[in-house]
């Protein structure tokens, strides 16, 4: 049995694992790229990835961070770093030093602020692309992107002794290119996804979809950022995505209730791809 339960899926080279509902706990890692989002819970066999985006401060996006930073301190692990929107940064750090005080012990870890547009390159195939969103307190979206290198056309006929050379000449003989593996929209209202067109348009998207119901549809959702079964279905034709994950329900709704909503209005679940993560 898992210590935190959590769902996994295999999607083409790369595997998204865990668990988001509204006001309780926001947790997702992807292994194959070394990364998390978010710390709302921290099940035991994801100690070991030492990269997290935080998408905003409220509890049930971040109340794990003491406990995860603190484990990897104690299993003797390297600090940790953390992503986050740069406003909060001074404020955790606080939230950090208060818990060394209770605790009587460290918390070793980066903490990396980060603001809209910037960009993180956590290896040479792997870059993380911050997004601003729009929700309650500051927050920020993240893209993954896998990047590679190719050689240019005009090089192409040559031997690799000639290419050699040009490269150390100083001659830029290749060009880059992304693919936007995986879109994390975090917290956010319809606004903040239609202003971060890449979303649409990355291999996964994950987004949340706290309401569905038709009594739950009223300007208090957008107000305090989040988004409705109808924002999608509105946009349905927008979405290039292979896989969109709905998370984060709210617990007026029970998860059949929210089936049901999604199946009456997108019944073909957009050919397939929406996956709801219950």
């Amino acid at each position: 049995m898992r210590d935190t339960p959590y769902r996994q899926l295999k999607f083409k080279d790369y595997t998204i694992e865990g668990f988001s509902r509204a006001a309780c706990q926001t947790f997702w890692r992807l292994p194959e790229f070394h990364l998390g989002f978010d710390l709302g819970a921290m099940p035991w066999d994801f100690m070991g990835t030492p990269f997290w985006f935080i998408s905003h401060t409220h509890l049930d996006h971040l109340a794990f961070l003491p406990n995860y930073v603190a484990r990897r301190r104690m299993m003797k692990m390297t600090p940790p770093t953390i992503f986050l929107p740069q406003k909060f940064v001074p404020a955790v750090e606080k939230l950090l030093g208060v818990w060394a005080k209770l605790d009587n012990g460290s918390f070793p870890c980066e903490l990396v602020g980060l603001e809209g547009g910037e960009e993180v390159e956590l290896s040479r195939e792997v870059v993380v692309q911050a997004h601003p969103v729009q929700h309650r307190i500051p927050a920020l979206g993240y893209v993954v992107f896998h990047r590679r290198k190719k050689l240019k056309p005009e090089f192409l006929p040559l031997s690799g002794d000639e290419i050699r050379n040009l490269k150390e000449s100083g001659v830029k003989i290749d060009y880059e290119i992304r693919v936007p593996k995986v879109a994390y929209l975090g917290d956010s209202n319809v606004h903040g996804l239609d202003a971060n067109e890449i979303f649409y348009k990355a291999e996964t998207l994950i987004m949340e979809m706290t309401f569905a119901e038709e009594e739950h549809t009223s300007d208090k959702i957008e107000r305090k950022g989040h988004i409705h079964l109808n924002d999608i279905v509105r946009r349905k034709d927008k979405f290039e995505n292979e896989l969109i994950i709905l998370s984060h329900f709210t617990f007026r709704s029970t998860f059949s209730t929210i089936q049901e909503c999604v199946q009456k209005k997108l019944p073909d679940m957009l050919g397939g791809r929406i996956k709801l993560w219950g």
